[in-house]
Parts: structure tokens; sequence; C-alpha cells
């Protein structure tokens, strides 16, 4: 009986562990989301490791939601092998984010280095099209001018002499960039202050990771802890 007690505790112990896995779940593809979004929205056009890791964090959030569905069903049911599937499946998982969160680390600074690589073509595109707003858009966020600063736009064929874009303005007016002075501009770069922001996203994602496999690793031990209990034959509802 004081078996049977402590294999009901474990019982109802996976399923609030499956419940919090359903809730990672929809937050991995949260934040998987997101990160592509921002990364679509940060003119990184190539596809790269680094690129992926967002792809990588949905599909570990909607393969993470199946696994706890089998898992529900087999923790209901006593089933051994559904247990058996979903203990190994969440294995998969945390070698899966475990993969994940090294990778964000190290392809932190490979994803400035693409975003850098970008923003210049776009610089470089910038007086063909100029309807062109993304470009516009993270300069105004950011508070930045150019790649490493104002001075790239100096380079860029097709612009006109002492000349950057409106967004580069402190007072963002039309025509302000035209003959501009340098007090009435952002003048760093924004390679330099979006990299810190991608950085932290990135490490933030990695940390996330880890986080969610150290509660994946607990539901791996009550899941055989119930798997075993079931085995011997054991009569836990």
């Amino acid at each position: 009986m004081a078996v049977e007690g402590g294999m009901r505790c474990v019982k109802f112990l996976l399923y609030v562990f499956l419940l919090v896995f359903c809730a990672c779940a929809v937050g991995l593809i949260a934040v998987g989301v997101a990160a592509q979004l921002f990364l679509n929205q940060t003119i990184i056009q190539e596809t790269t490791p680094s690129t992926l890791l967002p792809v990588a964090i949905i599909a570990v959030g909607a393969f993470l939601f199946l696994v706890a569905f089998v898992g529900c069903c087999g923790a209901c049911k006593e089933n051994y092998c559904l247990m058996v599937t979903f203990a190994i499946f969440l294995s998969l998982i945390v070698l899966v984010e475990m993969a994940v969160a090294i990778a964000g680390y190290v392809f932190k600074d490979k994803v400035v280095m693409e975003f850098e690589k970008g923003f210049r073509q776009q610089m470089e595109n910038y007086p063909k099209n100029n309807t062109e707003l993304l470009l516009d858009e993270l300069q105004k966020r950011f508070s930045c001018c150019g790649a490493s600063n104002y001075t790239d736009w100096a380079k860029v064929p097709d612009m006109a002499k002492n000349q950057v874009p409106d967004s580069c303005c402190v007072n963002v007016t039309v025509g302000c960039g035209k003959d501009f002075k340098v007090e009435a501009i952002h003048p760093k770069g924004c390679v330099e202050s979006i990299g810190v922001f991608l950085r932290k996203k990135v490490l933030l994602v990695a940390a996330a990771a880890l986080g969610i496999t150290f509660v994946e690793v607990l539901g791996i031990v009550f899941a055989c802890c119930l798997v075993k209990s079931i085995r011997s034959g054991y009569e836990v509802m």
C-alpha cells in the first residue's frame, strides 16, 4: 500500500508536469515565432544556422505539445508502451533543446554579422528604392545612423553629397537629412546598437530553453517511476 500511495503521488505530479509541458510548448512556439519575426525585421535575408534557430524552437514546441498529449494518454490508461514512448521522446526533446541553447550561444555573434551584411546591402539599394521603410524604421527605433556610423552614407553610390536619410535626424522632418549638421543627427551606427539587442535576445532564448529542459528532466524521472510501477504490476488508480 505504501508503494501504491507513492505511485499515486507520482502519477499526480506527472499530470502537473504534463500541464507545465503544454504551457512550455505554447511558450516555445510563441518565442520561436517572435524571434523569427524579429529576424525578418532586421534585414537578415540569407538562410544560416543562426536564422534557423527560431524554426528549430517552433518545431520543438510543437513536438513537445504532441509528446505531452501522448504522456497524458499513457498516464490516464497506465499504458506501459505509451509511457515508455513518452519518456523516450521527452529525452530526445531535452537533447534537442540543449543543442538549441548551445547553438544560440555559439551563433550569437554570427547573427550580428548577418545583420550587418544585410544592413549594408539595404544601404546600397536605398537611393534606388527610398520607399523601403524597414531601414528607416530601424534607424528611428534604435536612434542610429548607418552601419558603423553616419559616415557610411557618404560611401553609398547615388547618395547625394552631405546627405543621410531623414530617419537619422534627432528630430525627424522631411528633408532634415540634406546638408545636415552632425549635432542634428544620431552619429552612432546601427550595428553596434542593434547587435547588443540581438545578443541579449539570443541569450534569453538559450536560457529559456535550458530552464524548460530542467523541468522536462523531472518529468522524465516521474515517467520512469510510473513505468517501473506499471511493469511491476502495481495498481496506481
